[in-house]
Order: C-alpha cells, then structure tokens, then sequence
C-alpha cells in the first residue's frame, strides 16, 4: 500500500498541526453530557449528503424488507450510534484540527504534478494526434502504458487529464487491487436487470445469459490480476504491492449465500473466493468475527496513485506518447475522418478518442447520464488504530472496508447516488466517518487513533453492474467505464484490450468481446449483438 508521505507534504499531526482535545483513554466512563455533546457535534455536522446516505446503508444493512418495517429499525440504529457506539468510540480518537480533506495516497510526491507546464511552461498542446485520450486515472494511464508497448514510433498519443494524474477516483479508494466480482454476485446483478433490457427471453433464457456474462467477466477480472503482478514485477514499479488477500465479513444470515457464492464460483474452475473460518479470518488479520468470511486470495494491496504514476512515467519515455495535465475537455465533435477536442487550452484533432473519465462520462457525454450512474464513497485514514489490525491485507463487512499500512489505518463506506454534475466533488460526511470508526472497533476492540485525512469520491455504475468498453458511436470513440469500484482491475486489461483493437493487433486475447461489454447493451438493448450461447446455435441450425 503506502509509503510514509513525504516531509514536505505530510498535513498529519505535528507541533503545527492543532488536534482536538485529548480524550480519555479508551474505555473510560462516558457522562450522560459527553453523549449529548457528541450528538450535538453530528447533528452539527449533517449535510445533505448524510440524507442521502441514510437510504443506502437501510437497503445495505435490511435488505429485502417493506420500508414499514426497516425505516424505524433504521432510526433506532441511528439513535444507537448517536448516543452510543460513537460516544464510546470517541474515547480513543483525536481529530485534527481541521481534518484534512486530501485522500491520504495524494500525500505522496506526484511526479506528474502540473505536467509538462511545471518544467516547460512555454510547452503547447500538439494539434493532431492519432489517439487521444481523456483522463489520466487507472484507465488512462493503463491505455499510455499499453500503446507505448505495442504502438509504432508513427502512432502518437496524447492524454488529457483535467487536474493532476491520479487525483480522481484512483487516488481516493481503500488501495485494494480486488480481482472483481465473484461469480455468483455477477450472475445475480444481470438476473435483476435483464428482465428489462431482454424481455424476450424466458426465465431459463436469462439464467444461461446471466451465467454467460458471469464467465466472461470473471476469466477477464483474473486475467487482468495476472497480468498487474505480472507487469509490477518486469518493470519494477515501486507502489507498495503486496498480495495477501482480501477478508469480507458475513453475518449469521448471510451465511447460505456465502456458500452458494462459493460453491458456484468453484465449480466453474474459479478457485480465488473461498470461505474462511473465525480461527482463520483472525491470523490472517486480527479481526474478530462470529461466523464464516469470504476471503478473496488473490486480491492485492497497493500505493494506487504510485501505480499511475508509474504507468504514465514508463509510457512518456516513448517519444509517441504525450501528457498534459490540467486541461480540462470542454467538448469532442465529430468532423468526419476525425474529432475535434476542445479543451480550456485550445482544440486538438484526433483520429481515434479513449473515453477513460468513469463517473465524469455523463458531465461530457449527456447521452450516459440516466445510464451511468454517479456513486459518491468516502475514505478517512489517521495514525494508530487497532494494534491487532496486520498490514496489507483488506477487511470489509457489508458496510464498510478496513486496512493498515505502516502506521496508518485507513477506512471507508458508502455508495450512494449522487446526481451526474456533482461527480467529484469532495464532501464526506462526518457522521459516516464517526461511524465506521465506531464499527472497527466492534471487530478489533478498542484503540487510539489520531484521524488526519478525510474524503469522498466517486465512481460509475451501470444498471447491471457490468462494465461498458468498447466503441460508443459506431466509429472511432471508445468508453471505458462502468466498473462499479473494480476500475483497479478491470482498467488494466480493458485498457490493452481497447489498444489492440486501435492498432488492430489480434496477437494477445481479447477479453472485453462487445457482445457482453459492448456500450449499446446500455444506450440501446433492443439493437445491441448479444451473445449467442450454444443451445441458441443449435435452434438456429
């Protein structure tokens, strides 16, 4: 994961770093007035996106029951963490004064920071370029990586980003390199939506489909987990990789789908997600749990915005790729046999375009914004925590994700839907971030911790689930987009795959086939080529 950040970046506590008071040690006896001060101070601090969350975590935490009877369980929930579970948490933090709202992996030195303009400032933006892409994340910096692979020296490219590499959702998430979905929960997102987007089929027709999207999605997610260790390893990139795993916490009830998750993943030869007993959940981790956990093996830790960083800085060594950062696109026009890209420092023509933006696509491209939906998550991150928490490896429940690196523990929850033009933006709630400090503590017991840095970002999610990738008008522009908090590892691999079609290589697999991830299974079903299964090739003989 991360490194201690740099000196001359480091916003965590120090003789000019102001805390709140000292609390009492962990444990201690709460007054009656200590409570009604802390409810006082989250009442405070509610803002509208509170409001918002509010619905999610009842669909999260009481699936499946008529809003009658989960809303006043909600409040009562609510009225227990207010008065309770949060007070008594409270004991061992210390907040800074202000929290800080950078997401601690941008504490780091960006190398990329303002480029070129911070060493050249008299440098332009070229007027053509053979492919141009927008946005240099997880996905922008995997499409620079592969091209200055796989393109020749005549193939040039240029990345677009709106602010400094990294600074959007690739620098604001728990740094898990999570190998995707398993299986089953892939299967069931589609049965959900396909009773819409393919009505024509029977209920027989919709679970081989299902299933078909399933297969092809999860071969996809591990290829592309193989294939980062693979590249981390050869070019040597320094973004704190470790590979250990990831633990998901499962309550009582869950436990039947916990296995039917399993025992389904297993039986079509994916041997990654796997049960884990109490006993194991703890030495692997230092949590307590009652019941049995899911536990991803293959799933990785990282410095996320290292690994873009170090994306782009091996591609910029090829003279045919280009970054500028700080330039926001404005516009993309088709001209014919080529698009204009109008940004804020002046119009670029591009044969091809790579959409790599996710939860931005809607602000640019208005035909995505009832079908890309925009979902806020939050992040804090402080010295200390739970001794018993081991490094490296991510914990998680339904509601909420934990890890350590070094000295710092870092946390975070939600996903909730927040309108398309507010993608972005930088508003945590407090009360969440209280919250899931509280929650730790239920699993790791009590602790201190001095919180530093809290923040919020934001993802895309299409109705299904399932990623977009692919053309998305029937010429020459590319999406990449969709990927519902996977971009970690879906974008590498999408990225190669989008490349090689640019360049029309067919020596590497394609693993993004556009019947299953093709945009139009989004903008338009009815005309979109899906996948033909075999019993479907046998009726059409």
């Amino acid at each position: 994961m991360a490194n201690t950040p740099d000196s001359a970046t480091d916003t965590r506590f120090s003789k000019d770093a102001p805390a709140k008071h000292e609390p009492p040690a962990p444990g201690g006896r709460i007054t009656l007035w200590q409570r009604l001060r802390v409810v006082a101070y989250l009442l405070l601090h509610l803002r509208r996106h509170d409001f918002r969350a509010a619905r999610t975590f009842v669909n999260t935490m009481f699936p499946g029951q008529p809003t009658w009877k989960r809303l006043p369980r909600f409040i009562v929930w609510t009225l227990r963490q207010m008065f309770v579970e949060i007070p008594e948490a409270r004991q061992g933090i210390q907040l800074r004064d202000p929290l800080s709202k950078q997401p601690f992996w941008l504490t780091a030195h960006n190398p990329l920071a303002n480029y070129p303009w911070q060493e050249h400032p008299e440098a332009r933006l070229p007027e053509d370029t053979d492919t141009l892409v927008i946005g240099a994340g997880f996905t922008g910096g995997s499409v620079a990586y592969h091209w200055a692979r796989r393109a020749p020296a005549n193939r040039s490219l240029l990345v677009l980003e709106k602010d400094d590499p990294a600074s959007g959702a690739s620098g604001r998430n728990e740094g898990a390199v999570v190998c995707g979905r398993y299986f089953s929960l892939v299967r069931d997102c589609l049965l959900k939506a396909l009773p819409t987007t393919r009505p024509d089929l029977d209920e027989d027709g919709r679970q081989r489909l299902a299933e078909a999207f399933a297969n092809t999605y999860v071969r996809a997610a591990y290829h592309s987990s193989e294939l980062i260790k693979e590249t981390i390893e050869r070019e040597g990139f320094e973004c704190d990789y470790r590979r250990v795993g990831w633990v998901q916490a499962r309550d009582i009830d869950q436990q039947e789908i916990l296995r039917e998750s399993v025992q389904s993943s297993q039986d079509r030869g994916f041997q990654d997600w796997e049960m884990s007993s109490p006993q194991q959940v703890y030495e692997k981790t230092g949590m307590h749990v009652k019941q049995s956990a899911g536990y991803s093996r293959d799933c990785a830790s990282w410095h996320p915005a290292k690994w873009v960083w170090s994306l782009l800085t091996a591609a910029l060594r090829r003279p045919n790729v280009q970054l500028c950062a700080r330039t926001n696109v404005l516009r993309v026009e088709d001209a014919g046999d080529h698009y204009r890209v109008h940004t804020d420092r002046g119009m670029v023509r591009a044969r091809q375009v790579v959409n790599a933006m996710e939860s931005y696509t809607a602000k640019l491209h208005p035909q995505f914004r009832n079908r890309l939906k925009v979902h806020q998550t939050q992040a804090a991150a402080g010295e200390g925590g739970p001794q018993a928490m081991k490094p490296h490896v991510v914990t998680s429940d339904t509601t909420a994700f934990w890890g350590r690196v070094g000295n710092t523990v870092l946390f975070g929850s939600d996903n909730t839907v927040i309108p398309y033009d507010r993608a972005g933006q930088n508003k945590p709630s407090r009360f969440i971030t209280l919250f899931l400090a509280a929650h730790m503590k239920q699993f790791y017991g009590s602790f201190r911790l001095k919180l530093s840095h809290e923040w919020s970002g934001s993802v895309g999610h299409t109705h299904d689930e399932y990623p977009i990738i692919g053309v998305m008008d029937g010429k020459r522009q590319y999406i990449i987009a969709g990927m519902c908090g996977s971009g970690s590892n879906i974008s590498f691999n999408a990225a190669r795959c989008v490349v090689n079609r640019i360049l029309d290589l067919d020596d590497e697999p394609d693993d993004y086939p556009s019947e299953y991830f093709g945009p139009t299974r989004l903008t338009s079903p009815e005309s979109h080529t899906w996948p033909i299964l075999p019993e479907e090739e046998e009726q059409d003989r």
